[in-house]
């Protein structure tokens, strides 16, 4: 065991300065490092002479536990840690080399402590028998020289690299590795009309479904009224599902039920629909507004139930109302992306809008469509004040509200 100076606070921290205090820090860090070390060697030596013939216990981890009186598996998470690290002896006394011995070294320098530690370990571990005692050593001393300076999510990416490098082929796979991965999840609709989301996946949809969030779900970026988007992570990312769900529905390559593509029945009263005021029922259950359903008639694949005054159905939409996938095309071509002023969200992020709404016999035509991305769709159908409309020139311009401009000067994407 190396020798260890201790170290006596100062009387009075507060009138240390910043580096003063950082240094204490940093100092006493390494000697907690050291103790846990020396701790590990004591630990080794325990469990070569036996815990039973030295304490009358059945295991190190167990005495351990009970004298640091910590849980069992911390207690044997240390254990495991310090034979690790720590040389040992073998049943004729002959010594035993350290699994680790480089970060072994480390750690009685006091650079080194369990967080970096672990990791490390578990790398080695999962280096291919096959490899040999110089590269494995080699491969020691990279994670090792690593971890003086990094934190465990670096250690872990370097091992992950350093793995693949000296076996990119990876372990033979096994019988259970070959089955498909198993995928949960579960959709049940509430008494309030709402509906719970919840499951289980396997790490490659979870690693695309995080993509999807990272990207679909950002922030917006300011407007041009300074605008900032206030939504939290859940909600951005309950958001960008809704985003790839309805992308998925509207692609034209979409799997069919029976015939026809993925649908969501609206039905709504002539007099609502015509006012804007009321509630319309979505595929016979859940019910929404008025202004809510006109938004999704805008789009493809909702199918619009006009009823009359005794309840009848006086027209039911068909697919000729949507945007055929030579109209989208253009409109991509020509709004470039989501037409609200400020805006920056990319065409597959964005709704076909009817300018003229189809109740008032608006025609689906690009003289009467313009993109827009869900959340300026629904500002748009909404209460704000916005209002959009065909310029000369064809392309969609915007009227903000009188309290945001008294003039009701039109705004256009400056994309």
């Amino acid at each position: 065991m190396s020798g260890r100076r201790t170290l006596e606070p100062p009387q009075e921290l507060w009138r240390a300065g910043a580096r003063e205090l950082a240094h204490g820090v940093v100092e006493r860090l390494s000697l907690a490092r050291q103790a846990l070390a020396e701790v590990g060697q004591f630990l080794a030596e325990i469990e070569s002479r036996g815990p039973m013939e030295l304490f009358g216990h059945g295991s190190t981890a167990g005495w351990f536990a009970e004298t640091a009186r910590i849980t069992p598996k911390e207690a044997r998470d240390t254990v495991a840690r310090a034979l690790a690290l720590n040389e040992g002896r073998n049943l004729d006394g002959t010594p035993a080399a350290a699994f680790a011995p480089l970060a072994g070294a480390a750690a009685a320098e006091g650079d080194l402590g369990p967080r970096q530690l672990d990791p490390l370990l578990e790398v080695l571990k999962k280096i291919p028998a096959e490899i040999s005692p110089e590269e494995r050593s080699g491969a020691e001393r990279t994670l090792v020289t690593l971890a003086r300076h990094a934190g465990p999510r670096e250690i872990i990416i370097a091992g992950a690299d350093l793995l693949a490098h000296l076996d990119p082929d990876g372990d033979e796979p096994k019988d259970e590795d070959l089955k498909p991965p198993s995928r949960e999840v579960f959709l049940r609709k509430r008494d309030d009309g709402w509906w719970r989301l919840n499951g289980l996946i396997d790490p490659e949809f979870g690693a695309r479904a995080n993509a999807l969030f990272e990207t679909w779900g950002q922030r917006r970026p300011v407007d041009e009224d300074g605008n900032h988007d206030l939504r939290g992570p859940a909600e951005r990312n309950g958001d960008a599902l809704f985003d790839a769900i309805h992308y998925a529905m509207t692609n034209d390559k979409a799997p069919t039920l029976s015939g026809d593509r993925t649908t969501v029945v609206v039905t709504i009263p002539l007099e609502t629909l015509s006012s804007g005021l009321g509630s319309a029922c979505v595929d016979g259950v859940a019910r929404i507004t008025a202004r809510h359903a006109r938004m999704l008639a805008c789009d493809a694949k909702i199918i619009p139930v006009v009823l009359g005054s005794e309840s009848e159905p006086l027209d039911i939409g068909r697919a000729a109302r949507t945007v055929t996938p030579g109209q989208r095309r253009a409109l991509n071509l020509r709004d470039r992306g989501c037409a609200f002023p400020g805006c920056r969200r990319r065409p597959k992020h964005c709704e076909a809008h009817h300018v003229l709404p189809w109740g008032s016999l608006g025609d689906t035509d690009l003289g009467n469509l313009c993109l827009l991305c869900r959340y300026h769709h629904m500002v748009i159908h909404g209460r704000s004040g916005w209002q959009v409309r065909m310029a000369a020139d064809g392309r969609p311009e915007f009227i903000p509200p009188q309290y945001l401009d008294p003039l009701l000067t039109p705004r256009r994407n400056t994309r």
